[in-house]
């Protein structure tokens, strides 16, 4: 838990300083937007109208994204500890890896988010509504660089999640809520303005890249590992 916690702490205190490029940031987003038009999947707009038009579903979106991908990580990591000790280390890497490289891009290409763009095109969900305790709003938001929005660690960080217990537990229902997971969070993320699909895009690349440097490292995936550590005096 020591670990999960410093390991947190620095990921923010470096994401956060970086020099908030708002100019480029903003620059940024209008070639991801128009980048997205000629591919035909700028469908974003139409996703964060449709939801801010039902108060409960939004502001349920709002919570859930402030504070879901935190708490769901550190549970999957507790539960690895315990049930799954000969494959903690590697699947620990994988995320911390992918972690590491998303800070990498937060600092070469700043981004704002959606929901920051000119007047007219996205609703600020959190402000509109108020959400209490997101780093986007009141006090917090002076805490959080807004413009790190490439890659989206939600999407990293839940797509983890979601292939860690979908290829380690055998309980049913847990697998269907490990693939419905990432996919709730995309069209959270979506629908509250806070990424593009691009983002998304970045966020599972970097999934990619920390999966390597495990199997690398390990010299295999986590979830090809034994479940239980291997003990001389045991065996």
């Amino acid at each position: 838990m020591l670990l999960i916690a410093i390991s947190y702490w620095t990921y923010a205190l470096i994401r956060n300083a970086v020099p908030e490029q708002r100019a480029a940031a903003l620059r940024n987003a209008d070639r991801i937007w128009q980048t997205e038009h000629r591919l035909g999947i700028a469908a974003e707009h139409a996703i964060n109208h449709a939801a801010d038009s039902a108060t409960w579903l939004i502001v349920g979106m709002n919570y859930y994204y402030a504070t879901l991908h935190f708490a769901a990580t550190v549970g999957v990591l507790v539960w690895l500890y315990r049930s799954h000790p000969g494959r903690y280390a590697a699947a620990r890497l994988a995320l911390f890896a992918t972690t590491a490289v998303a800070l990498i891009g937060y600092y070469l290409y700043p981004l704002a988010p959606p929901r920051l763009m000119p007047a007219g095109h996205f609703v600020d969900t959190v402000q509109t509504h108020h959400t209490w305790g997101s780093m986007a709003s009141g006090d917090l938001k002076h805490m959080s660089n807004p413009y790190a929005a490439m890659p989206s660690m939600h999407i990293g960080w839940s797509l983890w999640c979601g292939l860690t217990v979908f290829t380690l537990t055998t309980i049913p229902w847990a697998r269907v809520l490990a693939a419905l997971y990432p996919a709730a969070t995309l069209i959270v993320i979506i629908a509250t303005a806070n990424h593009f699909w691009l983002d998304a895009v970045g966020g599972a690349t970097c999934l990619a890249f920390g999966l390597t440097v495990a199997r690398t490292c390990y010299g295999a995936l986590p979830h090809a590992l034994p479940r239980r550590a291997w003990h001389p005096a045991r065996a």
